[in-house]
């Protein structure tokens, strides 16, 4: 069998390429920084130098990658990933990204005869750490049957929402909740700190409320002390959110509680914040 095709090997993306390689899958890679891709090598990727070379070598490809922008570098053009995709490849694409921006490239890599799924997840390197990341995936239903298998490896859940691109879409509704839920919890910390009780006490007794899901239930401890490491910085959850600001306004949704959780992450840029976990909008 044909090794799997990684491009991205990221935070996210170099920890789905461990527990491909743990569950028996050869591996071929692709990391813009080969040094990101070295602790890969050793336990058993190949690295290759391009893209291409990734989907000359594999029947499967899969991406993820930072944004819309960092997509197109690596799937476009003469050394991309759809100028080496094979007739009869499956191409997955997992990042958070443009939904338009899926469909343009599924449309290319139909005319190559492959096919294309959208298949973001949603969690952390945390919950991907522990195997319980989930998958939600737009495109044809027996592509994703095709994959199903690699995806398990990854995580347990995986749900078909429909035709490419709405994956994508869906992705962007989800994580707008995050920044959302997030600055709520803060605004609970800070009025109950406030009033007299110990931070560390309130962010407990919230934790253990019937608010705390399972994505408070890691970062809500952060507004007691950062991470060394940021989950997912300030930049990263403004541009889902600038994406999901775009998507309401084509679609015309409104976005209040959106509009205002990215004004104040953009104000935790302005004072110098940028590098840590989005939870930082409580110290803003």
């Amino acid at each position: 069998m044909a090794p799997l095709g990684f491009v991205g090997l990221g935070a996210m993306g170099g920890r789905m390429v461990k527990r491909l390689l743990g569950a028996g899958y050869a591996v071929v890679g692709y990391n813009r920084t080969r040094a990101k891709a070295q602790p890969l090598e050793a336990a058993g990727m190949r690295v290759v130098a391009s893209p291409r070379a990734v989907a000359e070598a594999s029947d499967v490809v899969f991406s993820m990658v930072a944004d819309t922008v960092a997509l197109r570098a690596v799937a476009l053009g003469d050394g991309g990933i759809l100028a080496g995709l094979k007739s009869g490849a499956v191409y997955v694409e997992m990042s958070t990204v443009s939904p338009a921006v899926i469909r343009e490239l599924g449309q290319l890599a139909a005319a190559r005869g492959a096919a294309m799924l959208d298949a973001p997840v949603s969690g952390s390197a945390i919950t991907l750490e522990q195997g319980q990341l989930s998958f939600m995936v737009g495109g044809d239903p027996a592509a994703l049957e095709r994959v199903r298998p690699y995806l398990s490896a990854i995580g347990p859940t995986i749900t078909h929402v429909g035709p490419l691109g709405l994956a994508a879409s869906m992705k962007i509704a989800t994580n707008l909740g995050l920044a959302v839920q997030i600055l709520a919890f803060s605004e609970a910390v800070l009025l109950a700190e406030k009033a007299g009780i110990t931070r560390e006490r309130a962010v407990e007794v919230l934790l253990k409320s019937v608010i705390a899901s399972p994505m408070l239930k890691y970062r809500g401890p952060f507004v007691l002390g950062m991470p060394e490491e940021a989950l997912f910085n300030v930049p990263m959850m403004q541009k889902d959110l600038q994406l999901a600001l775009e998507l309401g306004r084509e679609k015309g949704v409104p976005f209040p509680s959106v509009a205002l959780v990215n004004e104040l992450l953009t104000a935790a840029r302005g004072l110098g914040l940028a590098a840590y976990d989005f939870a930082v909008v409580f110290d803003v």
